[in-house]
């Protein structure tokens, strides 16, 4: 079973239908979002900016399309520093460690973004791994993934296997069911991590089933996040939740637990670090561009929310959302809120 964080989204009454003639019409009115807000004028984006004082930002299809920034964010984003306003980065790509986002930022121009404003979901699964489990430090962690797992998992005190090992991510790796990852597994592993790995074979994947399996299925299964896709440079490509999926359809294992966006342990980090947002979420918003992970993590946190569509959704998606899934606001861009304002 997934572990869920957080309070439970608990959808409206249903609505007093009055006679059969105007049911219909009714229900559909009633499973329609009426306070779905497109920023579009100065006074939208100004009473936006008035109302919250913490800002919460999906990075991918927000920020920036692969490495591509995206107009007027850096504008953007002085504004709300020049306002007093917290800034927080909330990331399911767990391609980087929170240092190496901090690189990324600096090559895009962003300046001043401090480690402690980034909260991705290698570092939400590492401190699972270590506060919630309670892995003894002398047990190991096999990772499906990328770099960005291991080195938060390091700075935690994890020995990590897996991986980026070179004999699972070298190019033209064959496929041998003798290879010592099959045949040797690590008596010392005590978890199983999955998410994106880019360097996906069957090796890699057979290996990690070996210890979704092993001891009767006893080693806790982790996982980053279930995106099924993420956007780069306008295509759709292979998200966590694809390859997330495959290991677990073949092991008949799924996650003991999801640490990414929209489960909720995410947000308990970010709280225990920002206590004025704990004790008033009505201060915070939280912007992104999924549906299904950005806007139901910050809804579930207690937060207001703004859909930008320069990722995932689309305009007409948004304005026939049934009624507890469309966002407070929505956006064409997040450098809407700098360029409506001037």
């Amino acid at each position: 079973m997934v572990a869920e964080f957080g309070p439970a989204f608990t959808p409206a009454s249903t609505p007093i239908l009055l006679n059969n003639n105007t049911t219909s019409e009714i229900e559909k009115a009633a499973n329609t979002y009426k306070m779905s807000q497109k920023i579009t004028t100065k006074a939208d984006a100004q009473n936006l900016l008035d109302k919250y004082d913490y800002f919460l930002f999906d990075c991918d299809g927000v920020i920036w399309l692969g490495d591509h920034l995206l107009p007027s964010v850096v504008e953007t984003l002085e504004l709300l520093k020049k306002q007093n306003k917290t800034v927080i980065f909330v990331t399911n790509n767990l391609t980087k460690a929170r240092k190496d986002y901090l690189l990324k930022f600096e090559k895009l121009g962003i300046s001043g973004i401090q480690k402690l404003e980034v909260f991705g979901s290698s570092y939400a699964l590492a401190v699972y791994v270590d506060k919630i489990l309670q892995l003894p430090k002398n047990k190991k962690v096999w990772v499906l993934g990328e770099s960005g797992i291991e080195t938060e998992l390091h700075e935690l005190g994890y020995e990590t296997v897996g991986g980026t090992d070179p004999e699972l991510v070298a190019d033209g790796v064959a496929f041998n069911p003798d290879h010592r990852f099959l045949t040797d597994l690590d008596p010392d592993v005590g978890c199983v991590v999955a998410g994106l790995t880019t360097n996906l074979n069957y090796l890699k994947l057979s290996a990690t089933m070996q210890y979704l399996l092993k001891d009767n299925k006893q080693l806790p299964f982790v996982a980053t996040n279930i995106d099924s896709t993420f956007p780069l440079k306008g295509k759709l490509l292979i998200g966590a939740g694809s390859i997330v999926e495959t290991v677990s359809f073949a092991s008949g294992r799924q996650p003991d637990a999801v640490c990414g966006k929209p489960n909720q342990l995410m947000m308990q980090l970010i709280l225990a670090d920002n206590p004025g947002l704990k004790e008033n979420p009505a201060k915070g918003i939280m912007v992104g561009d999924r549906l299904n992970t950005d806007m139901k993590f910050g809804r579930d946190g207690g937060l207001d929310t703004l859909l930008v569509l320069t990722g995932i959704e689309k305009q007409e998606v948004v304005e026939t959302l049934p009624k507890g899934e469309a966002p407070t606001y929505f956006a064409d861009k997040l450098g809407d809120l700098f360029e409506l304002t001037q």
